[in-house]
Order: C-alpha cells, then structure tokens, then sequence
C-alpha cells in the first residue's frame, strides 16, 4: 500500500469519523435521547423515530461508501445533503432569542455549529465531484504549488 492511498483514506476517514462510529454510535446507545431531540424538528414520536433511523441508515451506510469507495461519490453526495439538513433542522441560530457577537450567546455557538455542518458538507461534495483519491494525493506530491483551475471551463464546453 502506498503513501498516497494511506493519505486518501485518512482524508475520508477523517470526514466519516464524525458519523461512524460516533453518531451512529451514540444514536443506537443514547436512542431515546436522539428520538427526543429529533422532535424539535417532527411533532410525533413516530416520525422523529423514523428521522433517527434514517440518520442511522446514512451515517452507517454512506460513510462505509465514502471509506470502500464503493459507490463513493453519490454516498458522499447524500452525506453532504445529510450535513445541510441537519444544520437547517438541529441548528437554527436564527431562533436563538441571544444571538450577538460579544459576550456569552447561545445563539453564536449555535451559528458555527451551523457553519461546521455546512464545512463538512463541502468536504463530501469535493469528495462527490473530484476526490481525494491516491492519484489527487500523488498530484499534489508531485507539485504541491501546483493549480487545478477550478472554474476553467472544460474544453468539450468551449468547442475547442
């Protein structure tokens, strides 16, 4: 096994942490509590129950797809779809009645909750859409200053 195949499963691995083991984790051990938070977002008992196992199913599922690279990008799509949600749903800053930038506040706190969700949401696209993988990590080996040019356009587009 390589340096750049060890690099690209540290950086999924990275990623998935979060998820697998530890939220699926907490949510099979800590049940109730999970159901209980869920229904701030769901009224019923029935369908916060049924919000938490399919959190469960996406964080087991998609994260062993990020990590095998089975199904790779369109498990890490969903688990950044997961990550946007979950920030609208479970942290709404905008609700916080103490929300201000000096000083003790809930509120803030919340808000980079909120941010992180949608950071690590950006981190599954970038998996979704190009990588990392063992060639992108030997890319970035070969010539660490080197560009990607994200926003040229392909050259099938421009009719070159």
């Amino acid at each position: 096994m390589t340096i750049e195949v060890l690099a690209a499963f540290a950086a999924r691995a990275s990623l998935v942490l979060l998820f697998l083991p530890f939220s699926a984790l907490d949510k099979v051990l800590n049940f109730s509590a999970a159901v209980g938070q869920a229904r701030q977002a769901a009224n019923s008992r029935p369908l916060a129950t049924a919000l938490i196992l399919a959190g469960l199913f996406v964080e087991v599922v998609m994260s062993a797809g990020v990590l095998t690279g089975t199904a790779d990008r369109f498990a890490a799509f969903v688990l950044a779809g997961y990550c946007a949600v979950t920030a609208l749903l479970w942290k709404p800053f905008w609700r916080k009645p103490d929300f201000r930038l000096r000083g003790p506040s809930q509120g803030r706190e919340t808000f980079w909750d909120f941010l992180k969700n949608f950071a690590v949401a950006g981190g599954f696209l970038a998996i979704a859409w190009s990588g990392p993988s063992a060639q992108g990590v030997a890319a970035f080996l070969h010539d660490p200053f080197g560009s990607t040019h994200p926003y040229a356009t392909p050259i099938s587009e421009t009719g070159r």
